[in-house]
């Protein structure tokens, strides 16, 4: 919740290759009080089965810069090991890893204001957009 010191932050992730919400990804949130200033780490949680961030840590007062951190990898190979077991035929195509294993996503913030930040992602690419 945003007051008017803080901003506030919420995301969510759809998987566009299946038109679904991607659930079990985990996020960071990191922010930090200027552009020239250090990280500061600040928790994180994971997507729920609607894709939703729900309880993503407060941000600290003074904060002018976001960082959300996606580890996408191990949703990917998931999804890949469930598809291989519905399919055996696939299981030995030699695709291995992820394009993208992680997607780290930095925005400016002002105080007072709400930020939801949807990350649409597939396999091979993804994009964000400041929501509502």
């Amino acid at each position: 919740m945003s007051t008017s010191t803080t901003a506030s932050v919420s995301t969510h992730i759809l998987d566009t290759s299946v038109g679904r919400p991607a659930g079990g990804v985990a996020v960071r949130l990191s922010a930090r009080p200027g552009r020239e200033a250090e990280w500061q780490a600040l928790g994180g949680s994971a997507t729920d089965a609607d894709g939703r961030c729900k309880d993503l840590p407060v941000l600290p007062e003074g904060t002018t810069h976001v960082r959300l951190d996606f580890e996408v990898e191990p949703y990917f190979l998931k999804k890949q090991a469930d598809a291989q077991q519905d399919a055996p035929a696939n299981r030995d195509s030699g695709a291995t890893g992820v394009f993208f294993p992680e997607v780290a996503i930095t925005f400016a913030v002002n105080p007072g204001e709400h930020y939801h930040v949807p990350l649409l992602l597939n396999p091979f690419g993804y994009s964000v957009y400041r929501g509502s």
